[in-house]
């Protein structure tokens, strides 16, 4: 190949793309977030996204990229970046000394407690003694030279970078209070005995050097840092419930080793070992129960707050509380692998994402504090050049500085995510990202699939019709021994029934199964009459009528009848013939889930058109929808597996927006060809992954909830971004007009951030459908 042959080969294979989570350090607002943002796309082929609750960067980057470069280009914007060690957890605890909210708290108490002397003898002119202004300035020194210094180093650091954040106009607007002051003291009048000094809510006419904003200086920065404190407080409870999750999986387990039990840490756990649970305990990892039975308490993990009975052969996963007896249990998923790992992965992954809309904030919130900080300096000079005052136009240009705030445009989306995907995962609800929210309040139809979803997915024998002569035991026998050859779900419901109804089955010979009709072989029994025995065999049928119709058989009137009202009842008649002659019905049925009738009503009740899609024939399946609920012109059967994703591209042709709620292989590609995929968490990781919702619980009322979880985080977040919007919009003019005291501006701007975070906390109070 030539060089240049090579070149193009080069540039035609795609890189290889690797993804890595930078946990940041010293963002303050979400105008540092975009900042660090920005900073990291610059670099070729790398897709960032950092979200400002978090603290964490999202990186996509090209393999040839050294993460170290990824570091050094956050570190290059002023900020810290660490790549997470591979035992952390996501979402674990900081350590003790990194608390934010515990740092804040003790410059908060001790500026509250030098603050609020300046204010109140600021406010109360009566309180004003002489040489008052002087203890004033005494005690707010400190509070803005200590108590906002992590406004100053923060602004200083982004000066040096040639960048302007929210603690720059905090930093500007205290210096420039405490400043003014300190000039008016010493080169004005206002150190002079006696000098009063009125508290009023506007822009003061005047010189100005006769005016002190001590208690602005003093006020701003404790207003500030008891936002910024219980910010943080309630961040940390945002997060609480993927803690909760994590906190679940059990540090150790008692693993069987040459018959003894040996108390291992998790993670030197290996798949296949086998390890023991007492009551009380919680099971150490995802396995199956080898030996014992017990109810499992999966609360935690599923929502689910009735315990589960198993035995032998079901399956336990990590997290779950031993409740009853004594369980021994093999070890199938551990670690990254297990369940809750994978739970906690998509919750982290969803609160690590971005809404469109959240991506406009941060637009905004880039270009924000340069406008702010332009629109104060215009502020000034038209103060000044109208005639209005140095005073006036300090307090006006200072106002405007302190109370802009792009922290709530920040904050307003990922805190809501933050908690109501957390509050989801304590439902048995996992949300994949904020795009999902909006899927959720555009959809208009509703697609069940109904074997696994609608219905258990387990199929039961019911009852058995035979033909005049026929014995029900010898046809339910004949027809198991065929059917034990085969791993159809009816096949295995049948074969189960006859075992436990006439013993260990015959042996079949010739077995041959034909796909969607039935399976066919031959039975050989050893029959003892009064004179002697024998080995008789048969050749017998078992499926569907249509597989005896192709072997010249014909149902007999009775049977004919029977499988009419079988299939009007719901129930799949499975005809069995030996010898030539059609002798005898089996009726099976898939159970219908106890919740799936309050599901559908709790789907309609928020205002959706629910329909249902089936491979069964069409009485069977509208047989099941009349059970829950549904019409039965909204029923779509006889549809082959492979065929579900044409029925919703239909559906999505005719202009609805469709929701696939589903659990199986087959499911997998309607689930992503649909609007917002559903899958139920008990059935096939295929399904699951190519969903944008997973119901952990395997309960059909979980979508009720999940769409309702869903609507409800995404009207916290449009709120959240009104205000925070509105705030900005409305308080900007008004202080720029001189109507409002910086001391008060700082106060308002404060509380918006707060808020923002208080109104997202409103959603762990979200209370699932009744059951």
């Amino acid at each position: 190949m030539s060089a240049t042959a090579e070149d193009a080969a080069a540039v035609a294979a795609p890189a290889e793309i690797r993804r890595i989570e930078l946990r940041i350090g010293g963002m303050t607002c979400a105008s540092c977030a975009n900042r660090v943002e920005r900073k990291l796309n610059k670099l070729d082929g790398v897709t960032a996204s950092v979200n400002y609750a978090t603290e964490k960067a999202r990186v996509d980057y090209p393999a040839e990229l050294e993460t170290a470069q990824l570091v050094a280009q956050v570190e290059a914007a002023g900020y810290t970046a660490r790549i997470p060690s591979p035992s952390s957890e996501p979402g674990a605890r900081p350590a003790e000394g990194t608390d934010p909210a515990r740092a804040l708290r003790g410059r908060l108490v001790l500026s509250t407690a030098l603050a609020v002397p300046v204010i109140a003898l600021a406010m109360v002119p009566a309180l004003q003694f002489t040489y008052w202004q002087w203890i004033s300035l005494t005690l707010a020194a400190p509070v803005v030279a200590w108590g906002a210094w992590p406004f100053h180093r923060a602004a200083l650091a982004n000066l040096r970078h040639g960048a302007a954040t929210m603690d720059t106009l905090v930093s500007m607007g205290t210096l420039a209070a405490l400043g003014w002051s300190v000039y008016a003291l010493l080169l004005g009048t206002a150190g002079v005995p006696g000098m009063t000094h009125p508290f009023t809510l506007t822009a003061p006419p005047g010189g100005g050097a006769g005016a002190i904003y001590l208690e602005v200086a003093a006020g701003v920065t404790t207003f500030i840092l008891a936002g910024r404190y219980i910010e943080a407080r309630s961040k940390r409870r945002a997060g609480a419930a993927l803690r909760a999750l994590l906190d679940l999986g059990a540090k150790d387990a008692a693993v069987l080793r040459a018959g003894s039990e040996v108390r291992v840490p998790i993670d030197l756990l290996a798949v296949g070992d086998r390890f023991v649970v007492r009551p009380g305990e919680t099971i150490a990892t995802d396995g199956a129960v080898e030996d014992g039975s017990s109810a499992v308490d999966a609360s935690m993990v599923t929502g689910e707050s009735v315990p589960v009975e198993v035995r032998p052969g079901d399956t336990v996963v990590g997290g779950c509380v031993n409740a009853g007896g004594r369980l021994v249990v093999r070890a199938t998923r551990v670690g990254a692998d297990t369940q809750l790992a994978r739970m906690a992965r998509l919750v982290e992954d969803a609160q690590n994402g971005k809404a469109e809309m959240q991506r406009l904030a941060d637009r905004v919130s880039g270009y924000f504090v340069p406008v702010v900080i332009a629109v104060a300096t215009g502020t000034l000079g038209f103060w000044l050049g109208t005639g209005g005052g140095a005073a006036a136009a300090f307090t006006a240009a200072v106002a405007v500085l302190i109370i802009a705030c792009p922290c709530a445009l920040g904050l307003a989306t990922p805190t809501a995510l933050l908690v109501g995907t957390g509050r989801g995962a304590q439902l048995g609800i996992l949300i994949k990202g904020p795009e999902v929210l909006e899927s959720t309040r555009r959809v208009d139809t509703v697609l069940l699939d109904k074997t696994g979803t609608v219905t258990t997915g387990v199929m039961e024998m019911h009852a058995v019709r035979t033909a005049d002569g026929v014995d029900a035991d010898t046809a339910l026998r004949l027809a198991g021994a065929v059917e034990a050859a085969s791993e159809h779900p009816i096949g295995r419901a049948i074969a189960a029934a006859a075992e436990a109804a006439t013993g260990p089955l015959p042996g079949v010979a010739e077995f041959d199964n034909l796909p969607g009709l039935g399976v066919r072989g031959v039975v050989a029994e050893l029959v003892t009459s009064d004179t002697a025995e024998e080995v008789v065999a048969h050749a017998v049928l078992v499926g569907r009528p249509a597989l005896l119709a192709e072997h010249d058989i014909a149902l007999p009137a009775d049977l004919v009848t029977a499988q009419g009202e079988a299939e009007g009842e719901g129930r799949t008649a499975v005809a069995v013939a030996w010898d030539g002659v059609a002798r005898a019905l089996i009726l099976v049925g898939d159970a219908v889930r106890p919740t799936s009738a309050d599901a559908v009503r709790g789907l309609q009740a928020v205002g959706l058109t629910v329909m249902m899609v089936s491979g069964d024939n069409t009485a069977v399946a509208r047989a099941v929808a009349a059970e829950v609920g549904i019409e039965a012109d909204a029923v779509i059967a006889e549809v082959a597996p492979e065929d579900k994703t044409a029925v919703v591209q239909r559906l999505r042709g005719e202009g609805k927006v469709v929701a696939m709620i589903g659990d199986g292989v087959n499911d997998a590609a309607a689930l992503a060809a649909a609007d917002l995929g559903l899958a139920m968490g008990t059935g096939t990781d295929v399904a699951i992954e190519a969903s944008d919702l997973t119901l952990v619980r395997g309960d059909l009322l979980g979508a009720v909830d999940a769409i309702r979880l869903s609507r409800s985080t995404l009207a916290v977040i449009k709120g959240n971004l009104f205000w925070a919007f509105a705030y900005n919009v409305a308080a900007l003019p008004l202080a720029a007009a001189g109507l409002l005291n910086p001391m008060i501006a700082g106060a308002t701007m404060a509380f918006s951030s707060v808020f923002v975070v208080t109104n997202s906390l409103r959603l762990r109070s979200f209370r699932p459908t009744h059951r």
